[in-house]
């Protein structure tokens, strides 16, 4: 059943190549597909894991900028969670909980997202599920949502593990809306979801007899950092609501912007839902604060339907009682004050001033590189433009330009992991220690200049062509430094080509290093 959809126009996820892959005798036809759900996330996930760098042992090991994790703020998260009123157990807490999570916890969850979604009216615990994470929030909305072989949209480039949340349980598809970087239409930014591609995406799967039962959004988004206006979430309902589609809202990054120029806007905080018996919202504790290793996600839903079937699958996704009375207690910090004392004062401060820190200095050093990156202020990420490196613009030269990074032991995200349409775009994760950036960056740049000679040399022995080809529109929201030759190639270069070759060479020798300030001083 599954072999038709994907040779259909309708673009689903290929999950797999069964044909380099030996059926085992052990399993069921889908224990077989589920074994063979793999891709080059896992393949890096693996590597890493294998091979983890450790400053004092492992100092050759591989530096992970592929897996979506905050690493800046053990220090204040582990003091947190090791204070007295953590550390208490009693009775309820060993025994079967309500199957939708302890209702001191959920209280406690509707008050967190009533004061930071900035709801209208107070929200309400018993429309709050919790389950160990929002994988398994996705997992089991899509398995009480639609029946096997059928659809959800959602917008690519996004998250991949979405794909096998939705897939392994339900047999649930996804149907792309697929974003590109090119500026058209009613776009006003690189990769910009409209109403108009999703009315296009939504016909064509339906032209094809791909029954569509609801939309995911992500918000902000992951992997391009974007934050939807009120405007355009508005929008995305009403389309919802015309096709009578359910929306899955998936905001875990909600606090993790940490710009104050960017404002983020809560489906919780609108004043009116345009459909709010379809509209379900997800939130977690693992990207806020940093504790991914923590497996915790809530769901959000006015539709106790829809309520009551995820809270059946919570038998097999449930978070044990310790656990939840130490989330309790970690979003119950109010301190004297109404608002959250500890959260607002102490983690979130230094949390959004370290976030912002090490994605300048990442950014700082893409610049440097004239590499076109996607300038956001929101989650862990920077979406990356490196089709320049690419010999050929395919998905099987960015695989080739991801294995090299791993080769040279930093572990990247490549955009065929995210369902991007072009190939050549990147992911890194930026939420990292100092150290560990500054040697995953030193790494990145001994692959792109090598790369960079080698076309360069190519290049002398093929007619000159435009360095803008392949290249997303240049606008605010896309930064382009190159130190390329123009269209014309002209021997001149420019000033600021000169200051970028000048700021590489400096950064790559060892002068700033010897000769610091407190030398000087």
């Amino acid at each position: 059943r599954v072999r038709p959809l994907a040779k259909r126009r309708v673009d689903m996820h290929d999950f797999c190549n069964p044909s380099s892959f030996q059926r085992s005798p052990y399993l069921s036809a889908r224990g077989n597909f589920a074994n063979i759900f793999q891709g080059s996330t896992e393949e890096g996930y693996k590597a890493y894991h294998a091979d983890k760098y450790d400053e004092d042992k492992n100092p050759n090991g591989i530096i992970n900028f592929g897996t979506s994790e905050n690493k800046l703020c053990f220090d204040l998260m582990s003091k947190r969670l090791t204070q007295a009123d953590m550390n208490v157990i009693d009775p309820p807490l060993l025994q079967y909980p309500d199957w939708k999570g302890h209702l001191f916890l959920r209280e406690e969850v509707a008050r967190f997202l009533t004061y930071y979604c900035k709801a209208p009216a107070p929200l309400k615990a018993e429309n709050v599920i919790v389950l160990n994470g929002c994988g398994s929030l996705f997992s089991a909305l899509a398995t009480v949502l639609c029946d096997p072989g059928e659809a959800v949209l959602i917008a690519t480039p996004f998250y991949g593990g979405i794909t096998q949340s939705v897939f392994l349980y339900g047999n649930v598809k996804l149907v792309y809306v697929y974003l590109d970087s090119k500026i058209t239409g009613t776009s006003t930014r690189p990769f910009q979801l409209t109403v108009e591609k999703l009315e296009k995406a939504l016909q064509d799967a339906q032209a094809e007899g791909v029954t569509v039962r609801a939309l995911i959004l992500l918000n902000p988004q992951n992997p391009l950092g974007d934050i939807y206006s009120l405007s355009e979430l508005r929008d995305y309902l009403e389309f919802a609501k015309r096709h009578e589609l359910h929306v899955i809202v998936d905001e875990i990054y909600m606090l993790s912007v940490f710009d104050e120029s960017a404002t983020f806007h809560s489906v919780l905080g609108m004043d009116r839902l345009p459909d709010p018996q379809r509209t379900h919202v997800m939130w977690g504790i693992t990207k806020d604060f940093a504790v991914s290793g923590i497996r915790f996600g809530t769901l959000y839903t006015e539709n106790q339907d829809v309520a009551n079937a995820v809270a059946s699958l919570c038998y097999f996704h449930g978070v044990c009682g310790p656990v939840q009375h130490k989330v309790a207690q970690l979003l119950r910090d109010r301190g004297e004050s109404v608002a959250p004392y500890w959260i607002n004062q102490v983690y979130l401060r230094a949390n959004h001033a370290r976030l912002k820190a090490a994605h300048t200095y990442v950014t700082d050093e893409l610049k440097t590189l004239g590499v076109p990156f996607l300038n956001r202020n929101a989650g862990f990420f920077v979406w990356i433009d490196f089709r320049k490196y690419l010999k050929t613009g395919t998905f099987e030269e960015e695989l080739l330009l991801w294995k090299r990074f791993l080769d040279n032991k930093v572990l990247l995200s490549c955009g065929k992991a995210f369902e991007c349409s072009e190939p050549g775009w990147f992911r890194i994760i930026f939420a990292d220690k100092t150290h560990r950036l500054q040697l995953g960056m030193q790494r990145i740049r001994k692959v792109l200049e090598e790369r960079e000679q080698e076309i360069l040399a190519e290049e002398k022995e093929q007619p000159c062509q435009s360095d803008q080809d392949g290249k997303a529109d240049s606008t605010d929201e896309v930064i382009f430094v190159s130190h390329h030759q123009d269209p014309t190639c002209a021997s001149s270069s420019s000033l600021g080509d000169l200051i970028g070759l000048l700021q590489q060479q400096m950064r790559s020798s060892d002068w700033l290093q010897k000769n610091t300030a407190e030398q000087f001083a």
